[in-house]
């Protein structure tokens, strides 16, 4: 049976899924990296990128855009503010710890299913191969 592949974000600073990351999705081949997809991660978190039949034995590369997931969150949660309320945006005006996280990873067996979680905050991202 073919494998497929797919991603979960986790926002680990505020405790919930992070919903409406933009991913994309490359493969290389001979050492030439080619786009096959972008998506955005559900209200849960989760994304499909490569269905069944779709998954090769090969090398690729997830990236999150975190950094625009990070500043419209700010932007929700402060936006009930009033001019004269003072609120401490840690990143506004400057750049961001955390724009782009790019993981990069090899399928060793296309039959089974490949899931590549990321946990992520601000400040610090982890990755395993879930299930």
């Amino acid at each position: 049976m073919p494998g497929r592949l797919s991603t979960h974000v986790l926002d680990t600073a505020h405790g919930r899924p992070a919903g409406g990351i933009s991913v994309s999705l490359y493969v290389y081949n001979d050492g030439v990296r080619t786009k096959l997809k972008s998506a955005k991660t559900d209200d849960d978190g989760r994304v499909i990128l490569l269905n069944e039949g779709e998954l090769n034995g090969a090398e690729y590369e997830i990236v999150f855009a975190v950094g625009a997931y990070f500043a419209g969150l700010e932007a929700e949660l402060y936006h009930d503010l009033s001019p004269q309320d003072t609120v401490t945006f840690p990143h506004v005006g400057q750049r961001r710890f955390l724009e782009l996280v790019p993981i990069r990873f090899g399928i060793p067996r296309p039959n089974e299913n490949y899931h590549v979680p990321l946990l992520v905050s601000p400040w610090a991202y982890s990755t395993y191969r879930g299930s």
